[in-house]
C-alpha cells in the first residue's frame, strides 16, 4: 500500500476531519525527528503507511472493547496512542518513561486539542492501577510475555490487548502460553503481509 492508499484507508473509516488532524500530527513528528530520534529516517517518506495506518488498523480490532480507557504502554512518538486519541473518542492514557518523549506527547496533545489524552511520565510497572483498561496497546516495546507481566495489573477479563508483533507473533504467543492463559488471535497487518498483530482477551496467569 502506498501513502495515498494509506491515507484513503484511514479517511474512509474515520472521516476527513480526523484524518486532517492526523496529518498535523504527522507533520509535527517529522519536524521533531530532526531534534530527537522519534522514527527511523527511512520511514519518514512512508509515515502514513508505516506509522499512521500501522497504528490506526488496531482500532477496528478492538471495536468490541467495553467502555473505558485505552492504555498505551511505552508510547514513544505517539504510535499508536496519539493516533487512537485522534481517531476515537476514548480517553487515552499514554505511559512513557522518557522525559523528552513524555514532554513531546503532552505538547502534541495540547497543540491538537486532544482533551482525551493523559500523559504519565513513568514505567507501566510504577503506574497505579486505579481501574482496568478497556484496551491496552504497546508497539515495539517488549515480548508478549513481558507485556503481560508488566501490564496485567491494568486489565481484567474484558480488556482487549492489541499488540503489533511483526513476524514473531506466533512464536511469542506460544512462548507466552507457558505462563499466561486467555484468548489469543493473530491478525495479519494491512501494512505488511509478513507482519501480524496479536489480539488477546481474558489474559491471566496460567
Amino acid at each position: 500500500m502506498n501513502e495515498l492508499g494509506a491515507r484513503d484507508w484511514i479517511e474512509s473509516r474515520f472521516g476527513k476531519d480526523r484524518t486532517e488532524l492526523l496529518a498535523r500530527f504527522a507533520d509535527r513528528i517529522v519536524t521533531e525527528t530532526a531534534q530527537q530520534n522519534l522514527i527511523a529516517a527511512s520511514t519518514i517518506e512512508h509515515i502514513w503507511e508505516r506509522h499512521l495506518l500501522d497504528s490506526a488498523q488496531l482500532i477496528p480490532l478492538a471495536e468490541t472493547a467495553p467502555h473505558g480507557d485505552w492504555i498505551d504502554i511505552g508510547s514513544g512518538a505517539g504510535f499508536p496512542g496519539i493516533v487512537a486519541a485522534i481517531l476515537t473518542d476514548r480517553r487515552v492514557v499514554l505511559v512513557e518513561p522518557r522525559t523528552r518523549r513524555a514532554t513531546l506527547l503532552a505538547e502534541v496533545a495540547t497543540e491538537l486539542g486532544l482533551t482525551n489524552v493523559v500523559v504519565h511520565q513513568a514505567k507501566i510497572e510504577k503506574l497505579a492501577a486505579d481501574r482496568p483498561a478497556a484496551i491496552i496497546s504497546a508497539r515495539a516495546v517488549a515480548k508478549l510475555s513481558m507485556l503481560f507481566a508488566i501490564g496485567h495489573r491494568h486489565s481484567d477479563s474484558n480488556t482487549i490487548w492489541v499488540l503489533p508483533k511483526g513476524r514473531s507473533a506466533a512464536d511469542e504467543v506460544a512462548e507466552a502460553g507457558v505462563d499466561w492463559a486467555g484468548t489469543f488471535h493473530v491478525e495479519h497487518s494491512v501494512t505488511d503481509p509478513t507482519s501480524s498483530i496479536v489480539v488477546a482477551r481474558g489474559v491471566r496467569r496460567a
